[in-house]
């Protein structure tokens, strides 16, 4: 059960890296009692707590109780992705006549930023109690030419845990040379609890009417296709598993989901719920909420039993679901797509917000 408290965040160790740079772990706790631990090794949301239909607490977020896990094994669980989040093909793009080439990590592509994303990066961190709730910032300086990127690149990501029980993040970036920047999330969420079960029978519904599909390297073809008679199809409250393994050539690049959705926006840049889950057995709800056009949605298809999480927690296949808010992938080599480009002078901003509630 959670009980009302007084809105705070405490800091403890969390290890030291191989180079001896110490890691901090933060836990902030709402009015309500809800807590989550976010470490600025890469500004990663080790543990959500929230309660269930019967005020029954459980950790819904998949993760490592250990630094040394995070840095040796972990698939982005609950990190800041950046400068790009996705994938980038070929690791190529021009930009104002000139080309990048980029670290590659993924079948020869650029994903989730390189080699060392901002997700194995140490922020610096600044905690604080807000009327919203408490709330850490992090800070981190992405030098010029850092994993072939161009422009010193100066990011603010800030968490708050809400009275609301929302796990809030804002962004902020600036540049002093024009380069592409595409910003989010990485938390691998199960609403039954971390280690309970597949997500297969959360039930999901996404505002997006179309996607974009890919080939298969997963990076996207250009085109963007209506999940009208397709498997992609959630604009209605339907089951994850309900059509995850029909044979379909999309499904089967990636297993199953991990695909770029296109937010049904009225206004670009506005705040909008993108994705609600609902999870049957507790009654856990979540809502997701983004300023961006898109969301990925991936379906854990990779994880595969080989990574014990907390409580020595077997993360089986589909074990957990992701819901990224972003820019489309590889958005920098099709002029089709919304822009990533940041120039200098200008300020990136990215809101993303995950709402938990419950339902009878």
């Amino acid at each position: 059960m959670l009980n009302a408290a007084t809105p705070s965040i405490n800091v403890k160790p969390f290890g030291k890296l191989a180079d001896g740079q110490k890691v901090s772990l933060y836990t902030l706790t709402n009015k309500n009692g809800a807590v989550t631990t976010i470490s600025n090794y890469g500004g990663t949301v080790t543990s959500l707590m929230m309660p269930d239909r019967n005020g029954k607490v459980a950790d819904v977020v998949l993760g490592f109780s250990s630094l040394d896990k995070y840095v040796k094994d972990s698939p982005y669980f609950g990190a800041l992705i950046g400068r790009y989040g996705n994938r980038i093909a070929k690791g190529e793009f021009s930009l104002d006549g000139k080309n990048y080439k980029l670290a590659t990590n993924n079948i020869g592509n650029a994903l989730h930023g390189g080699l060392k994303g901002f997700d194995k990066v140490i922020w610096e961190a600044t905690p604080k109690v807000t009327a919203h709730g408490p709330s850490l910032k992090l800070t981190y300086t992405s030098k010029d030419g850092e994993e072939g990127y161009p422009g010193t690149l100066k990011v603010t990501a800030t968490y708050t845990l809400t009275n609301k029980n929302e796990l809030k993040l804002v962004y902020r970036a600036t540049t002093d040379k024009d380069t592409v920047v595409n910003l989010t999330q990485h938390s691998y969420f199960n609403l039954a609890g971390q280690g309970n079960g597949t997500i297969i029978d959360h039930v999901l519904t996404l505002n997006a009417s179309h996607y974009t599909p890919v080939d298969k390297t997963l990076i996207p073809t250009g085109k963007v296709a209506t999940v009208q008679g397709t498997p992609f199809d959630f604009r209605k409250p339907t089951s994850i598993g309900a059509r995850i393994d029909e044979k379909d050539e999309q499904l089967k690049f990636a297993g199953g989901y991990d695909h770029n959705f296109v937010a049904d926006k009225l206004v670009p840049g506005t705040l909008d719920r993108i994705a609600k889950v609902e999870e049957p057995k507790s009654g856990r709800v979540m809502e997701v909420f983004t300023t961006e056009p898109a969301v990925q949605f991936y379906a854990g298809n990779f994880l595969d039993g080989t990574l014990k999480g907390k409580g020595g927690k077997v993360y089986v296949r589909r074990s957990g679901f992701c819901l990224e808010p972003q820019h489309y992938p590889d958005s920098p080599n099709h002029k089709n797509f919304p822009a990533t480009v940041l120039k200098r002078g200008e300020t990136y901003k990215n809101t993303i917000i995950y709402r938990f509630s419950t339902q009878p």
